[in-house]
């Protein structure tokens, strides 16, 4: 029987494992389609400005959530079978959502010309973007809320259907606004085409209709919210500052090089993230979620070990080809226009290396829950990331810079993350029954 079983769930697993590679397909496709469309219809002056937009896009988006909706995946998870419990738990997210998110609107909506002057220099007429992504913002949120409830009950499939059906609406919605008006159309996509996605999510609400009942203002907990306040604070880091300190690169580059240079920078940064992406997801499904399961030091420094040696060599070959081939991936990424970009590849490819390496390593600050740990080196990479970048900049007058800084960057948090981490991956082997301790 038990045989049976294993069996069972490794073939669940399988088909959870393929679907998610699918859809990780499908936003790489996606993204692929935008980025040709936006250079042949838009320029590289164009991808700066959409660069911008996307980025404080993303930081409001984190900011009108509050950080809590992967908070709300543990609890769900953890209370499923207790009504009451479920019920304080989702009321206290939705309610304090609500009200970060009603915030973020009226805040964007008024103030739409000084947030148009800082996310688009030089350029004034793009306030109506700003007030159309306040009013699509809600949206965006009950999006998230749901998808965070159906997670917490592992409802893993729907959410995979979700996205690569979501990734094909939005897409669809994106290319035709880019064809009919060019950069304005660009704009408006990256506004509203997350928020159209709670269209189809829709279907997955309607078939847990059992849970509105629950929300309820006199279930409201501050108790709940103060047990989430590490997603919030980790939440600000990943998805607050770092889009903000990407848009603080790209307008220190407008401002002192030009639009097109940022274009440039803008377009190997979408390269970087569509490679990446597959090898993350590779990460995440394979090998990284074991990494909670471990209780003693040799079983953690075993699996790093194996993950690099069966996993780093497929890097080191695929970005590899990538850099040989640059001149074809720029080609059929983007046009001619963005040829300058070959010469960003050398510098980007090395940091996303470093990148994936320290990736593997500092994972286990989020599976063994080692809050702080993980502040104070995202603190420190931001900080790095941010200072560098400037410095670089402005030492060699080009965007050349940047990518430099990427690499001095990541290989500065490769470094700290190896030495808070040294007496367990350098220490050694005396008992296989060691703790694992930091």
């Amino acid at each position: 029987m038990k045989e049976l079983i294993d069996y069972i769930k490794s073939k669940v697993l399988v088909k959870i494992a393929s679907l998610q590679i699918f859809a990780v397909f499908t936003r790489i496709v996606a993204g692929l389609l935008t980025s040709k469309a936006i250079a042949v219809f838009i320029g590289a002056e164009g991808l700066a400005l959409i660069g911008n937009l996307r980025n404080f896009v993303q930081a409001s988006q984190t900011v009108a959530s509050g950080g809590l909706y992967k908070g709300i995946v543990k609890y769900v998870g953890k209370f499923n079978d207790s009504t009451s419990e479920l019920s304080k738990v989702i009321s206290s997210v939705f309610y304090a959502g609500f009200v970060c998110t009603v915030m973020v609107c009226f805040f964007c909506y008024l103030k739409a010309d000084w947030i148009n002057d800082l996310v688009f220099p030089n350029y004034n007429d793009y306030a109506y973007v700003i007030k159309i992504f306040a009013i699509a913002l809600p949206f965006y949120i009950l999006n998230m809320f749901s998808f965070s409830i159906m997670n917490g009950f592992s409802k893993y499939k729907i959410l995979i259907v979700i996205n690569i059906i979501g990734q094909i609406l939005s897409v669809s919605i994106t290319l035709i606004l880019i064809f009919q008006n060019k950069i304005d159309g660009a704009l408006i996509a990256v506004v509203i085409s997350e928020s159209l996605i709670f269209l189809i999510t829709l279907v997955g609400i309607i078939n847990r209709r059992s849970l509105v009942p629950l929300i309820k203002a006199s279930m409201f907990s501050f108790g709940y919210l103060k047990k989430m306040h590490m997603f919030v604070l980790m939440a600000i880091f990943s998805g607050v500052l770092l889009p903000l300190v990407a848009l603080a690169i790209r307008t220190h580059i407008i401002e002192n090089i030009g639009y097109k240079d940022a274009g440039f920078w803008e377009a190997m940064m979408r390269v970087s993230k569509y490679y990446l992406m597959f090898v993350t997801a590779l990460i995440t499904l394979y090998r990284l979620p074991r990494f909670s399961e471990f209780k003693e030091v040799t079983q953690f420094k075993r699996a790093v070990i194996r993950f690099y040696r069966r996993m780093i060599p497929f890097l080191v070959i695929g970005l590899f080809l990538i850099y040989l081939l640059r001149k074809y991936v720029v080609l059929v990424v983007f046009t001619d226009e963005f040829q300058p970009v070959e010469d960003l590849f050398l510098w980007q490819l090395l940091g996303d290396f470093i990148k994936v390496l320290s990736m593997v390593i500092a994972y286990q600050f989020l599976a063994k829950k080692m809050f702080w740990h993980y502040v104070l080196t995202e603190a420190f990479l931001m900080i790095t990331l941010y200072s560098s970048s400037i410095y670089f900049i402005n030492l060699f007058n080009g965007i050349q810079g940047a990518v430099i800084a990427h690499f001095v960057s990541y290989l500065m948090y490769f470094g700290i993350v190896l030495l808070v981490f040294r007496g367990t991956l350098f220490g050694l082997e005396v008992s296989d029954k060691t703790n694992l301790k930091i």
